[in-house]
């Protein structure tokens, strides 16, 4: 991964915002620290993070597009700034919003702060058996959310009041700020300081919210999951995650999975693979034996003269597929069980047959 957020996302220039999400999701989901527990997967996570915030926002990709930087003209040391740049360190530094204003960048395409937002996101890891992934099942997961308050039902006002257009922005969330410069007197916008960007200002505060019209409540929420999920797969339960701002809908709940090892199975996807020991005698004679598969034992016969190795498949023997139609497949492969110790009858039977077979009988042990 670079410092160039398309080259950690792994997106053209030309993608869509679908297309610059769906990649973030995928990147994040891998190197979560919660998930990938490899060295400098935290790093990449941040990385992956750092790209999606400028991706994600058009204006700070513009500013990355025509100047090298999601800063604008500020930051010309390239994605996350440089040493070099006007915005990083050594350079000038405090000309932001001079270039800003000279160039077009910042402040030109601000959203009406009283507008209905989303609430953000909350990613959560649950974990499950092997079983439990094959066969899907309901889970109760609880954590810490923001929830809109029940007293003041988000706004932020005390019972009996409501917040008012801020006296001094006006409601936009901006105010004109005037700096004397070496080129002259420059006026810029910067976030209102009393109303801090909403546009409203609260004369008396809820008590339970202190003016903020969120609460962080626990919550719990039962999440079916289906048959087939696979290992670090990521689900989005809508309307899950934290509340919005000025009556905008609660944001989404994304949930990874970590699934345990079995102790009898592996899984790739929906097939499921074992290994099952038998003796020299079943794989010489053949036999008829019964095989562990996650839907109960199952009989597979063993052809006379099968080789250890020797790989069988039971047909719809593995997991459902996810999102999907029908189950997998489970592979199975025979090695051969040597006894530890034999007793007399066995070593006398050894012998005949290594005779019979016209080896030459080893000069150690019984045969000595």
């Amino acid at each position: 991964m670079g410092n160039n957020p398309y080259e950690t996302l792994g997106v053209d220039k030309s993608a869509s915002q679908d297309e610059i999400k769906k990649a973030y999701r995928k990147l994040s989901k891998k190197y979560h620290p919660d998930i990938n527990h490899e060295a400098g997967a935290e790093d990449k996570y941040k990385q992956v993070q750092e790209a999606y915030e400028t991706l994600g926002d058009e204006q700070k990709r513009a500013n990355f597009d025509q100047y090298g930087s999601a800063d604008g003209p500020q930051g010309f040391g390239g994605f996350g700034g440089g040493q070099g740049g006007f915005g990083g360190q050594g350079g000038f530094g405090g000309f932001e919003d001079i270039f800003g204003q000279m160039f077009g960048g910042g402040g030109s395409r601000r959203r009406d702060p009283n507008a209905p937002q989303v609430g953000d996101d909350i990613e959560q890891v649950v974990n499950l058996t092997f079983e439990e992934a094959v066969f899907g099942k309901t889970v109760r997961v609880k954590y810490q959310r923001d929830e809109e308050c029940e007293t003041c039902h988000g706004s932020g006002a005390k019972a009996g009041t409501s917040p008012v257009t801020c006296h001094k922005c006006g409601g936009s969330g901006v105010i004109n700020v005037v700096q004397d410069t070496m080129f002259g007197r420059i006026q810029t916008q910067a976030t209102c300081d009393v109303c801090h960007g909403t546009g409203k200002e609260i004369k008396e505060k809820c008590e339970t919210c202190h003016g903020t019209g969120h609460t962080r409540e626990m919550h719990e929420v039962d999440l079916p999951i289906p048959a087939g999920v696979e290992d670090h797969v990521q689900m989005r339960f809508s309307s899950q995650g934290n509340a919005g701002v000025n009556g905008g809908p609660y944001g989404d709940l994304y949930v990874s999975f970590n699934i345990a090892k079995s102790p009898d199975f592996e899984r790739n996807g929906a097939d499921i693979y074992s290994t099952q020991g038998l003796t020299f005698s079943q794989l010489a004679l053949g036999d008829e034996v019964l095989i562990k598969t996650v839907h109960g034992d199952v009989k597979m016969k063993i052809p006379a003269g099968t080789q250890p190795g020797t790989n069988f498949r039971l047909k719809g023997k593995g997991a459902p597929v996810f999102r999907g139609h029908g189950n997998g497949d489970q592979h199975v492969t025979v090695t051969v069980k040597v006894p530890t110790s034999l007793n007399k009858g066995q070593k006398e039977a050894l012998k005949a047959f290594a005779i019979a077979s016209g080896d030459k009988a080893p000069k150690t042990g019984f045969f000595k």
